[in-house]
């Protein structure tokens, strides 16, 4: 067998391999968990503080804030948002939203620039969490601003938390797919994302696998004092998964799948906003590593570029045994994204562009390390964050 040949076998062994070995991380089926058998109807619900970080977000907090207002929860919420220096009216206009539509109480806090070592967003978190712990809610939520809820998201997610014995609930929030660039990017995305944090290896008892989606998350504030967040995360870039580590670490259970009745509705038409999403902390996501990127750059190249390449050239006459192999693991590729398209509600026919996307992404990974060793790295709203081993700790 040629030395292509063995390049496509090997391509196809990993594919069978994750068919199987990587938690069936293509399998759509880790939705929020319902009560658990045998526990009560809830008596006395928690109280519940939901902390909002806002910067610039005037164009899609009148599609989200409104459904935190209106959450149908039995126990006592209240809404902090943390207006994190925008410069769009961000905080007065959810101040007249809040007056427009009644619902929950509504605080408008402003935190102020972020100390040294802090990213904005963390800063904002810690501002909001400092001031509703006054009010000493059992729980937190954690969402951001361009999250929509429907009413009983609220009432779900505690319901399940207490009756599954989780200090941390997340949901990968549904995100919008209206666009050519977001349908064939965006379920990929989350495709990516379960491929590499499976989410039944994190909600097993025990799992030493931890991630979080950040636009929603509810937390035990007793969870959140014992891991200490966010203090403990405040320099995180990919605060989702920091978070996460954080309470799993300190003896939590955590529990991530997708969401039914919890959607982004932040646009991205464009390729290029698409891009910015992706690249901003890619590379921080490996540890600013060179040899890291190396590695996930030859393994996203053989894992789903080598599958396509090797079905044309090979079956063209270039080597048979090539040929088969990377069909078989092109299909297999396009087996496991199939119901990553169901759930978004996309068409079938569109799995089989899966090396395309990936091909993005690969690009995608690279540019955002080309943008931090230029000094521009993890950009976002203005603001841009340097790698965390060069910025002064300051005192927990």
């Amino acid at each position: 067998m040629s030395v292509v040949g063995w390049i496509s076998v090997v391509s196809l062994a990993l594919w069978c391999w994750l068919l199987v070995g990587q938690g069936f991380f293509w399998r759509t089926d880790q939705r929020l968990p319902e009560r658990a058998q045998g526990v009560p109807a809830q008596e006395r619900w928690p109280s519940v503080a939901i902390v909002v970080p806002a910067r610039d977000e005037a164009e899609v907090l009148p599609l989200s804030l409104p459904s935190l207002l209106a959450q149908a929860y039995p126990g006592t919420a209240e809404v902090f948002l943390v207006d994190d220096g925008s410069s769009d009216g961000t905080g007065d206009l959810a101040r007249s939203l809040a007056e427009r539509d009644g619902g929950l109480p509504l605080t408008v806090l402003t935190p102020g620039e972020p100390e040294a070592g802090w990213t904005g967003k963390l800063w904002a978190v810690r501002h909001g969490i400092t001031r509703a712990r006054a009010k000493e809610p059992e729980y937190l939520l954690l969402t951001d601003a361009d999250i929509a809820h429907e009413p009983d998201s609220l009432r779900r997610l505690v319901e399940s938390a207490r009756g599954g014995g989780y200090d941390m609930v997340s949901q990968m929030a549904r995100l919008r797919v209206e666009s050519f660039w977001e349908k064939l990017v965006v379920p990929a995305f989350v495709y990516f994302f379960s491929q590499l944090y499976p989410f039944r290896w994190i909600n097993r008892a025990g799992s030493r696998t931890a991630a979080a989606a950040g636009g929603c998350v509810l937390l035990r504030t007793e969870a959140a004092e014992r891991a200490r967040v966010p203090e403990s995360i405040r320099q995180a870039v990919i605060d989702d998964v920091s978070l996460a580590r954080a309470v799993q670490g300190s003896g939590g259970r955590i529990w991530l799948g997708l969401a039914d009745r919890v959607d982004s509705v932040r646009p991205y038409p464009r390729l290029a906003d698409l891009w910015k999403m992706v690249s901003r902390s890619a590379y921080a996501q490996l540890r600013h590593n060179p040899l890291v990127l190396f590695g996930t750059v030859v393994g996203l190249a053989l894992i789903y570029l080598v599958p396509p390449v090797m079905t044309v050239t090979g079956l063209a006459g270039a080597d048979a045994w090539a040929g088969w192999a990377g069909a078989a693991a092109w299909a297999l590729m396009t087996g496991t994204y199939l119901p990553m398209l169901r759930y978004y509600r996309e068409p079938w026919w569109t799995a089989p562009l899966l090396p395309f996307t990936a091909l993005l992404y690969l690009l995608m990974t690279v540019d955002s390390a080309v943008q931090h060793y230029r000094g521009r790295g993890a950009a976002w709203k203005g603001r841009t964050y340097s790698r965390p081993e060069a910025e002064a700790t300051p005192e927990a």
